[in-house]
């Protein structure tokens, strides 16, 4: 169904953007660049959400609970396509 090859196409750029912004993190100045911030602004409203979990020996493990979720949502959503458009 082109609809959820459409569906896991986008949520995989999102996390394949959000594998990114971690990335990029852990280079100084990398987030100061023109694609650091455009990718700070598509990805922090989403991890912001998730930024309540303390960090644990100075890593930060809310980027991995976010991923998580999504894969949660994608599936879901997933879920309900199948759901209201039978094959």
């Amino acid at each position: 169904m082109i609809t959820s090859s459409i569906i896991i196409g986008l949520f995989n750029l999102y996390t394949l953007a959000i594998i990114i912004y971690c990335l990029m993190s852990w280079f100084p100045g990398a987030l100061q660049t023109k694609f650091g911030n455009l990718l700070a602004r598509i990805v922090n409203p989403f991890l912001d959400i998730f930024h309540f979990i303390p960090p644990i020996f100075n890593i930060d493990f809310s980027p991995i609970i976010a991923l998580f979720v999504l894969q949660l949502v994608e599936q879901g959503l997933l879920w309900l396509i199948r759901i209201i458009f039978p094959a």
